[in-house]
């Protein structure tokens, strides 16, 4: 069975734009935990998890600030920028991952499940030259796996 198969082909999407407030409000509506980002044109940029939002609203408070602050002395000033970028986000570009695994059409769901196990990622736009074709999410490959068994 192939990732085709089993991705969600109409996700619900977002643009670089949308406000932090929409984002969670659309999330909670629609009860997903992510969303590919795209331009006006439907060309595929990232995608914005849940896990972004829960960051964005953390407190900064002294150990947190400290943690950046080592942060940047430990990794230097690019991660700082993005730590602190994340935290002051009020729109999607700052908190979206763009540099995230993307899925072919073509990948197999083992291969797919096993690249998703080995990053720790749940959560994969399925893309073919920028464009968005679908999600794939530890859902649907639970989902296969129960499909089978019948």
């Amino acid at each position: 069975m192939l990732v085709s198969d089993i991705m969600s082909k109409d996700p619900v999407t977002v643009t670089p734009e949308t406000g932090i407030h929409i984002l969670a409000e659309l999330f909670v509506e629609k009860g997903i935990g992510g969303a590919p980002v795209v331009d006006g044109s439907g060309k595929f940029l990232g995608v914005v998890l849940e896990e972004g939002l829960i960051f964005h609203d953390k407190k900064v408070h002294l150990p947190s600030f400290l943690h950046i602050a080592m942060g940047f002395l430990t990794f230097g000033v690019q991660r700082f920028e993005e730590e602190v970028s994340k935290i002051t986000a009020s729109n999607v570009s700052k908190l979206m991952e763009d540099q995230v695994l993307r899925l072919s059409p073509e990948s197999t769901i083992e291969s797919a499940a096993t690249l998703m196990i080995e990053k720790g990622i749940y959560y994969c736009p399925v893309v073919t030259d920028d464009v968005l074709l679908g999600v794939v999410t530890k859902k649907d490959i639970v989902r296969a796996i129960a499909d089978e068994t019948k």
